[in-house]
């Protein structure tokens, strides 16, 4: 189900004072990323990563593919960040930052 515009504007100001979980280099999306991708969306449900690639089309083609790989829903770019969100059926109160942020 897609995020309402009442829900990105939460999320954005709760990612906004996330550090980025995962970085994604040259390399792209390598096993090991994906497995880490998959890993902190079950943990924080609401995750940045930080994208070190240079060119802007391959840099939105590398979050679709990240969103796509891990179900999740993208929720803002801004430059070299993009923020995803997944939600957990299960989460951790202590490790999500939507439970931990609203209280």
């Amino acid at each position: 189900m897609p995020l309402t515009q009442e829900q990105k504007k939460q999320y954005k100001s709760i990612g906004h004072h996330l550090k980025p979980v995962l970085i994604v280099a040259d390399n792209g999306l390598t096993e090991g990323v994906l497995a880490e991708l998959e890993r902190a969306l079950n943990d924080h449900e609401l995750i940045k990563v930080q994208l070190r690639i240079t060119e802007r089309e391959d840099r939105l083609a590398a979050i679709d593919e990240l969103c796509k790989a891990a179900r999740g829903e993208l929720v803002q770019v801004i430059g070299k960040m993009a923020l995803i969100y997944r939600k957990n059926p299960k989460p951790n109160k202590n490790l999500s930052n939507i439970s931990r942020f609203q209280g």
